[in-house]
């Protein structure tokens, strides 16, 4: 016999999610910073909750209409412009404030002009957003990253700045955070029309989204806050780039989405695709810049900290700016 307070406990927890969000980056942050040992362990299981989380979140995902979504030309035109062409013509007057440190600017482009593929689209879900026809854009997204990065920085930043990126990182994680728990949910929801407990389970790993996502952000906050916070005083110059640059693209992503007639959740996609970039992914590439770039990295996790924070924010912010009560234009 189930429990009857455990729907209660997953209803209460929807209800709570910002309080929650932001009390997980409070308690990874104290963590992080009073035991700083717990920075290894806290990164070491931060990639398999995350893939946990994603697999929630794509069992919600209603596989049939993904072919659809992969047929909705404007909505990815829009995606693909907005990351690609008005993230460019944004980051590059921002970056001029790092422009003097070459290692703070390489860091800044580098997870700047990097869309997120994975933890966005939860973000999206929860704000109510076009969370399938987002996944669908996610080949592309990265496909189209991969190609353009190097040309990008070698023009915002000089060829010295692509001397150590490498295509491995991009791989690794597309596979572990986008393919395999993609696979896994499909094939987790095509057995569970056949064998009943496979469903239950897929319910019950659908309904702790919430305990995932706290479970993310307190250990992306304890695995890097003491990096950051040792060097805090050449960092801080990043943190209004990063903020600018969301609150920008937030409104850029709106208006992109009302041009071009997107419903509200499509528009609220796009805006989140907008904001959100690729921390999780670039960080690798980061650390493995030659001698000299040490401070590439920091600046990535700082992005990575403040966007979190911001994210949060943009869940509760994003259904008031685009209110569903607007419809389709």
């Amino acid at each position: 016999m189930s429990d009857p307070t455990v729907p209660g406990l997953v209803a209460w927890g929807e209800r709570h999610q910002v309080a929650l969000y932001l009390a997980a980056l409070a308690v990874g942050g104290a963590a992080g910073l009073l035991v700083p040992t717990i920075a290894g362990p806290a990164e070491a299981a931060l990639a398999p909750v995350l893939a946990l989380l994603l697999y929630a979140t794509f069992l919600g995902v209603p596989f049939v209409q993904l072919t659809a979504a992969l047929r909705d030309v404007r909505f990815l035109t829009t995606v693909l412009l907005v990351n690609f062409v008005l993230v460019p013509l944004v980051v590059w007057p921002l970056s001029r404030l790092v422009a003097h440190d070459q290692a703070l600017l390489v860091g800044v482009l580098l997870v700047m002009l990097t869309p997120c593929i994975d933890y966005v689209l939860v973000f999206t879900g929860l704000a109510g957003g076009a969370r399938t026809r987002l996944l669908a854009a996610t080949p592309l997204l990265m496909l189209v990253q991969i190609i353009l990065l190097p040309v990008l920085l070698r023009l915002l930043a000089g060829p010295e700045a692509v001397a150590g990126l490498a295509l491995e990182p991009f791989v690794h994680a597309f596979l572990t955070f986008i393919v395999v728990p993609l696979l896994a949910a499909a094939l987790t929801r095509a057995a569970a029309a056949w064998v009943p407990w496979v469903d239950r389970v897929a319910g019950a790993v659908e309904s702790a989204m919430v305990p995932l996502m706290v479970a993310t952000l307190a250990l992306a906050v304890a695995s890097q806050i003491g990096a950051v916070s040792g060097l805090l005083g050449s960092l801080l110059l990043v943190v209004p780039v990063f903020v600018v640059f969301a609150a920008v693209m937030l409104a850029v992503g709106i208006v992109a989405g009302r041009l071009v007639r997107l419903d509200v959740p499509a528009t609220r996609a796009v805006a989140l695709s907008g904001v959100t970039r690729n921390s999780l992914v670039v960080l690798p590439l980061a650390l493995a810049l030659p001698a000299g770039f040490e401070m590439a990295p920091l600046a990535v996790v700082t992005q990575t900290l403040v966007e979190l924070l911001l994210l949060v924010v943009c869940v509760r912010l994003l259904p008031r700016l685009v209110p569903a009560a607007r419809g389709p234009r």
